[in-house]
């Protein structure tokens, strides 16, 4: 027995989970775990990383060199290839780097992931939702609401400085050596964290610390590095709820939350080593502070001015008059992007933005529609053609106001009505909101019994 007591550690661990904890590499590199990992890769899809190869691709070069490859990583000498950074735009403006590992090296990490998540998810905190099985958004969102009832009005907003960025390499490898005793599972893990990153301008850069964004092994490290924080909060017996690097912490007044800020921002650079973004984080009212596109108001869920303002950006640029792309390949997006943004967005609980929106959604399309048919003989047909009698026409025809006011106008809205709208696919918000709120098998719903200064 050693006296760090490692032995008794990893017989514990044996005994928890019913298997050795030396084998995990093989574990990782059974036929069955690998088949379950690549068909986690192809379903997600992406884009191919340094190497150029592409999902469909990688089927034939794993037939030809997997063998390889595999006496490579059981002998420790194989080494993953740089991510490659891409950058993609973050709502204030700014850009998110996200590092694209290639296929392969995506396979291995979901295998990685498969293996490794049974040994430490059961000892992360309830409280911890993000990219975790049987977790969700939602749930984290509905846990600050009832944080809210039990009368927890005040909160720390806590924001990490490029939290994927900062992580300390020794730090992490720390935290995962506690669970994992195959040591050639830390180097392959260790190899990934300095696999390097190849600049758009094509110069390859070392990584000296940070966790890549975009790899599927990423979320679990994530969690592993911001456990300690979970566990020092559930010792001091605080209300909180986490979401990857974005957390809440629930208190009972403004002065309790002034020194719980103080307090965790010391935990969170003394002990964790990363850094806290001073001009984001604060200690504020709930009701001032957002918590994955969300707000507490008066009890209720609703969604932040934010996300709504970035919601009409986005409807403003697929609906934009000047894009040149057909109506049809415009409902589509439209109507992909306007049904992903209710499946999340939708918990919002308060009913009388939703008709409003709706109407300002359908305008943007009947804008879109007008400008389509650019001059007055061909406006003066369609209207006709959608039962708009001859001598009304040239009322709008002759107009010489702009598009987004001949789209409010009655001949246009009568026109393009709400069923002609439709019929060609644009979808409605409301009738997405109140299936989200009744429930598919509740046809009556009548928007009169609806509170519109509360929820439904």
């Amino acid at each position: 027995m050693k006296p760090t007591g490692r032995v008794i550690a990893q017989r514990l661990l044996q005994l928890e989970h019913g298997t050795s904890s030396e084998d995990l590499l093989e574990r990782i590199l059974c036929p069955e775990n690998l088949q379950q990992a690549w068909l986690r890769v192809k379903a997600n899809g992406g884009a191919a990383g340094v190497d150029g190869m592409t999902i469909a691709q990688f089927p034939a070069f794993a037939r030809q060199h997997w063998q390889e490859i595999r006496s490579r990583l059981m002998a420790g000498t194989y080494h993953p290839a740089p991510v490659r950074r891409v950058f993609i735009p973050k709502p204030n403006g700014d850009l998110r780097p996200l590092g694209i590992p290639t296929v392969l090296d995506r396979v291995i990490q979901q295998a990685i992931a498969q293996v490794l998540t049974p040994l430490f998810d059961p000892h992360f905190s309830t409280h911890s939702y993000g990219f975790r099985f049987g977790k969700r958004a939602h749930q984290a969102v509905r846990s600050v609401q009832a944080a809210a009832e039990a009368g927890y009005q005040y909160a720390v907003d806590c924001d990490l400085k490029s939290f994927f960025d900062t992580v300390k390499f020794d730090r992490l490898m720390r935290l995962l050596a506690q669970r994992i005793f195959d040591k050639r599972v830390l180097r392959l893990i260790g190899a990934y964290l300095r696999a390097g990153v190849k600049l758009p301008e094509g110069k390859l850069e070392a990584t000296t610390q940070g966790v890549p964004q975009g790899g599927p092994l990423s979320p679990l490290l994530a969690n592993i590095m911001l456990d300690p924080l979970d566990k020092e909060l559930e010792r001091r017996g605080l209300r909180f709820a986490r979401y990857a690097d974005d957390f809440l912490i629930l208190v009972k007044s403004l002065r309790a939350a002034l020194r719980v800020m103080q307090s965790i921002t010391r935990f969170v650079e003394v002990r964790l080593k990363l850094v806290v973004n001073r001009q984001k984080s604060r200690a504020a009212a709930l009701t001032a502070c957002g918590f994955l596109g969300f707000q507490i108001r008066r009890g209720r869920i609703v969604w932040t001015d934010k996300a709504l303002k970035r919601f009409k950006e986005r409807i403003r640029e697929i609906t934009s008059r000047s894009r040149g792309v057909s109506t049809f390949c415009m409902l589509r997006e439209l109507r992909r992007y306007v049904v992903g943004w209710m499946n999340y967005f939708g918990i919002h609980q308060l009913y009388r933005v939703i008709p409003e929106l709706d109407q300002w959604l359908r305008r943007r399309v009947r804008l879109y529609y007008w400008k389509q048919w650019k001059n007055p003989h061909a406006r003066r047909r369609q209207l006709i053609r959608l039962g708009i009698h001859p001598r009304e026409v040239y009322k709008a025809t002759r107009s010489h106001r702009g598009y987004w006011f001949m789209a409010g106008t009655e001949i246009v809205q009568r026109a393009l009505d709400n069923q002609w709208l439709a019929e060609r696919g644009v979808p409605s918000l409301k009738e997405q909101w109140v299936q989200m709120h009744y429930g598919k098998q509740n046809p009556q719903f009548n928007p009169a019994a609806v509170n519109l200064t509360g929820t439904a």
